[in-house]
This record gives C-alpha cells, sequence and structure tokens, in this order.
C-alpha cells in the first residue's frame, strides 16, 4: 500500500493549532509540569532528526555561545527588549556602533537558534529567551560556561584518554590542569586570575533563589527543643565554608531568638568581605584542618563536598566528626540525584565537576555510602527543592 499523500501545509498548521493550548497551559503550569512539557517537546523533536540535523545541532554548539557572547558585549538583548517592538537593521546598528551588514548576519543566527524574532527580512524584535539572556544571572553564567568551562569541556576528551578513562579522583590531574596548563588547583587558580572569579562569584551568588532553602523544610524548633539555653558560650549553627556568610544571615534573620553561637567559617579572603549580621561571629577556618568548634548543634555544609575528590571529603567529614559531640547534627545541603532519569542539568553539573575538580553529585545511596565510611549515618533527608534535586540531608555519628 502507498503512503498517503502528506500535505505539509496542513500539517504545519495541525501542529500550530495543538501548540496553541500548551502556551495556554504553560502560562499557569507549576514548574513540574513546564519542565515536564520541555522535555516531551524536546524528544519528540529529537525523534524527528536526520543524521545531518544531529552533526549541526551537536557542532554548532560553541558557535551558539559565541554568537550569545557578542550579543551581551553589543547590548542586543537588552536593546530588543527596550523597545517593545520591532527594531530594524540600521537601528540596530546605529545604536551598538556595528557595520550593518555584520549586526544584520548575528541577528539572521540568532533568530535561527531561537534568542531573537525574526519579524521580517530586516526586523527584529524581543523572544521569551531573549528576555531570559537580560538577566544578570543569566549572562554571568553562560560568561562563566564559556571563558571558564568550555576551554576544560575542550580539553575532556584528550585528558580521559590519557589516563585510560579512569574516573578522575585527583584534585590536581583534571582536564582543567589540561586546559589551563597549571600545575594549580581549580579555586587557587581563580585566586589568581580575578575576570573568571568575577563571573564564577556572580553566578553562584545570583543563580539561586533565597526562598529555595533548606531552612523552608528542616525542622529546626524540632531539633532544638531540648538544647541548652542557659550556655550561650556554645554554638547553635556553624556554617562550614560559608562563604560571605548569606546563610548565617538567613538562619539568624529566621531564628532571632535561639541561643548560642552563630559561626560563619570560611578562608581569609572570604572572610574578609563577609556580611557584617549582628550576632554571626566570622571566622577564618580551612575545613581540612581540625574544626576548633566543639559540641556545635548544627554544623552546616552547603555545596562545599561535590566540590572535592573522595578522599578531600573524606578529610572534610573526618575534621567535621571528630569536632561532633553525641547530640549534634551535621547538615549537608547538596544534590542528591535519583537513581535513574536524571535530568540534563544536573548531569552537565556532575560532569562538570569531574572535569574540573574531580567532584561528584551523588545519589543518596552514594551518600550513604560515602558518610558511611567516616562513622556518619544519613538519618533522613529534606528536599526543598525537588525539582533541582537539592535537599538537606540530616546526619549524626553512628550510633548516636
Amino acid at each position: 500500500m502507498k503512503p498517503s499523500f502528506i500535505n505539509y501545509r496542513d500539517l504545519k498548521a495541525t501542529i500550530d493549532a495543538a501548540l496553541d493550548p500548551i502556551q495556554q497551559l504553560v502560562a499557569t503550569a507549576s514548574e513540574a509540569t513546564r519542565r515536564q512539557l520541555i522535555s516531551s517537546l524536546n524528544k519528540l523533536i529529537l525523534s524527528l532528526e536526520d543524521p545531518n540535523d544531529t552533526i549541526h545541532r551537536y557542532g554548532h554548539m560553541n558557535l551558539q555561545t559565541a554568537t550569545i557572547r557578542i550579543g551581551f558585549d553589543l547590548g542586543l538583548f537588552e536593546l530588543l527588549c527596550e523597545a517593545g517592538g520591532p527594531v530594524a537593521v540600521e537601528e540596530v546598528a546605529q545604536k551598538t556602533g556595528a557595520e550593518p551588514q555584520l549586526i544584520h548576519r548575528i541577528l539572521r543566527y540568532l533568530a535561527a537558534i531561537d534568542a531573537v524574532a525574526e519579524v521580517s527580512a530586516n526586523r527584529y524584535a524581543a523572544s521569551n529567551v531573549t528576555r531570559n539572556l537580560t538577566e544578570k544571572a543569566v549572562e554571568a553564567g553562560l560568561g562563566h560556561y564559556f571563558y571558564t568551562a568550555g576551554p576544560q569541556y575542550e580539553a575532556l576528551p584528550a585528558f580521559l584518554k590519557r589516563t585510560k578513562y579512569k574516573n578522575p579522583v585527583d584534585e590536581l590531574h583534571t582536564a582543567f590542569q589540561d586546559a589551563w596548563k597549571t600545575p594549580l588547583p581549580a579555586f587557587q587558580w581563580f585566586s589568581e586570575n580575578p575576570g573568571h572569579l568575577t563571573y564564577f562569584n556572580d553566578y553562584m551568588a545570583l543563580r539561586r533563589e533565597p526562598e529555595l532553602s533548606w531552612l523552608s523544610v528542616y525542622p529546626v524548633a524540632r531539633e532544638v527543643k531540648d538544647w541548652d539555653t542557659k550556655d550561650n558560650s556554645k554554638a547553635i549553627y556553624v556554617n562550614i565554608g560559608g562563604g560571605i556568610g548569606h546563610q548565617c544571615k538567613q538562619f539568624k534573620e529566621k531564628y532571632p531568638d535561639l541561643p548560642g553561637r552563630v559561626i560563619l567559617q570560611d578562608l581569609p579572603h572570604s572572610i574578609a568581605k563577609a556580611l557584617r549580621t549582628p550576632g554571626v561571629e566570622n571566622m577564618e577556618h580551612d575545613f581540612f584542618q581540625p574544626q576548633p568548634i566543639k559540641d556545635a548543634k548544627f554544623y552546616f555544609l552547603r555545596g562545599v563536598l561535590h566540590d572535592h575528590p573522595p578522599h578531600q571529603v573524606r578529610k572534610i567529614l573526618e575534621q567535621t566528626k571528630a569536632a561532633m559531640g553525641p547530640d549534634s547534627i551535621l547538615l549537608i545541603d547538596e544534590m542528591i540525584l535519583p537513581e535513574t532519569g536524571v535530568n540534563l542539568t544536573a548531569a552537565s553539573i556532575d560532569m562538570t565537576m569531574l572535569t574540573a575538580l574531580a567532584g561528584m553529585e551523588r545519589t543518596e545511596a552514594q551518600w550513604r555510602e560515602t558518610l558511611g565510611e567516616v562513622g556518619l549515618e544519613l538519618v533522613e533527608t529534606f528536599m526543598y527543592a525537588p525539582l533541582h534535586y537539592e535537599g538537606v540531608m540530616h546526619v549524626r555519628l553512628l550510633g548516636a
């Protein structure tokens, strides 16, 4: 039987009609629904690819980011958003100081990757993606990935081939060192390369929403009901490797009346820039060295352990464990991957940790194994951003 004739104009109209209710749904959909729609539609798109499509989709990924960086440098995305409607190529050229022919070619490419909308042969307007690209977190993040992470990704295939495809476990021997021709570990290299450090710090500071916090789910009140309220010399909360102190500030603001010391710990360069929050002590401390604060109620590590290879993770945990008393709780705020179906963002972050730091993201089973190796027990997990796999783990001394 011959296949029935397909009228592609009618097919396009059918698809467009099907997209209308989907777009209406997105306007009121939950984050979980929105992500599922993206996943389903993306799988549909990829199912239609031929080999040539696959070549150009993967082969031009770096070009996409490079052209978006050019858009940032020229202020194209803010220009289109502020215009409130279509803008002629000549006007864009005049406002950016670039040659009209070049601007036209750049805008044409950005429209082809749906970063802007093409209205007519010489007129362009802002799209949803254009508006996303005006966000400071997006610009900082793409700066970090393009300028700092990008060369590491390029070095990764040769690095793994040279090391006979062994899982990296040494922070001094990763694709990072190959990419930047340096013997330094990543964070020390950052301190000597302030431009790269600025992109990284700005991205880290802007990427997390304050309301997505362990404090929204963890039962602090339940755990401190028997806390000794007479001894204010004891620490109630020690934020280890806490940067400039945002977490301490949030803890103090949410629980201003809890007795006990609230302490921020980090290396001198971070403490020098730390927030001066009333009731918070800023303390210089290297978490690879013995923990000076003994018997605190909560020791808190956020996004620290995934930055380090297994042997360094054990050192950090052992130093913290040695300071813990029988009533102490170690809170580990990290990504907790599912066993299957890990999303693209999380899988990409895991590979980035491998590339730059010999670190990794872990499943709950892997976290239990890691903690058990040093005599700690994962008692309970509280997910505060399940779509991002982010949660806080309640950890005690084994047998406590």
